[in-house]
């Protein structure tokens, strides 16, 4: 996860250590605000949000947040694959 992301976004931290740190995945309501938080800065494409999400969330758990966003009317899929956020969060 990136280093920005990782300032805007707040994951449960199981343990720490010097040299490790293990957080929980985030689940479906936080994975959906997250990407709501992405979408704001601009459209992305599922590939773009697997990116910077890898390691926190699968294409899947992303692909089925951004169906139940879209089905909200949060998030608009765009014809070139893209989606963006509607209205102001």
């Amino acid at each position: 996860m990136s280093e920005e992301l990782n300032s805007k976004v707040r994951l449960r931290v199981v343990y720490e250590d010097p040299d490790v740190v293990v957080m929980m995945a985030p689940n479906e309501e936080e994975l959906k605000n997250i990407l709501i938080e992405l979408l704001k800065e601009k459209p992305r494409n599922l590939k773009e949000l697997h990116e910077i999400l890898s390691g926190i969330a699968s294409e899947d758990k992303i692909r089925r947040a951004l169906s139940i966003l879209v089905e909200q009317g949060r998030v608009l899929s765009l014809p070139d694959g893209r989606y963006r956020i509607l209205g102001i969060e």
